[in-house]
């Protein structure tokens, strides 16, 4: 079996506003090739899908979950609770902006209800939190588990970590050489 074959690792969002944050998870799993599936699954409005794609999910053999939802955040407790598949959760703060608007409408507790939501299971359904709107650390959450099984994925995971630890020491680096001011006006002009 190959990660970049057959598919483990599924995508879901409670709403199509959330691909705005969920798209960073799937673009790291894309970087390190694992192939994943993408769906809005509503646990309040598509409650019955929700039960079907936890046995989808079981039978294709997906390894990890990664469910992103906002507001009340239900979606990924409630498929942590039909499926032993790992779930990691993503608390979304912007949703309910498909008016077409620029303008995101963030949720009345800025994020604070999502994350709650999510990482106060109760004891018997867990779910993995990442911070909020962090899809891409759920992403390399998901990498990690992942390389357990699949050495070469671990190599590329230490080899994306060196890369990190090397962009770190060039910005400090350019910043010694130019002066805090220099700096920061070049890398974060207006």
């Amino acid at each position: 079996m190959s990660y970049s074959k057959k598919t483990l690792v599924g995508i879901i969002m409670g709403s199509s506003s959330d691909s705005k944050i969920m798209h960073a998870a799937a673009t790291i799993l894309d970087e390190f090739g694992v192939k994943h599936e993408d769906q809005i699954v509503s646990a309040h409005r598509t409650p019955t899908r929700l039960t079907e794609y936890a046995k989808h999910a079981e039978q294709e053999g997906f390894k990890i979950i990664i469910a992103g939802a906002g507001g009340s955040a239900h979606l990924p407790g409630m498929i942590a609770s039909h499926t032993v598949i790992p779930v990691i959760g993503v608390p979304i703060m912007v949703y309910n902006d498909k008016n077409k608007s620029s303008n995101f409408k963030a949720s009345a507790f800025g994020g604070l209800d999502s994350l709650l939501s999510i990482s106060e299971m109760p004891t018997g359904s867990p779910v993995a939190t990442v911070g909020v709107n962090k899809a891409a650390n759920a992403g390399l959450y998901a990498i990690k588990i992942l390389a357990n099984e699949f050495p070469d994925l671990k190599v590329k995971l230490k080899k994306y970590k060196s890369k990190q630890h090397e962009s770190v020491l060039r910005e400090s680096h350019e910043m010694k050489k130019m002066g805090l001011s220099k700096f920061t006006s070049k890398k974060f002009k207006k």
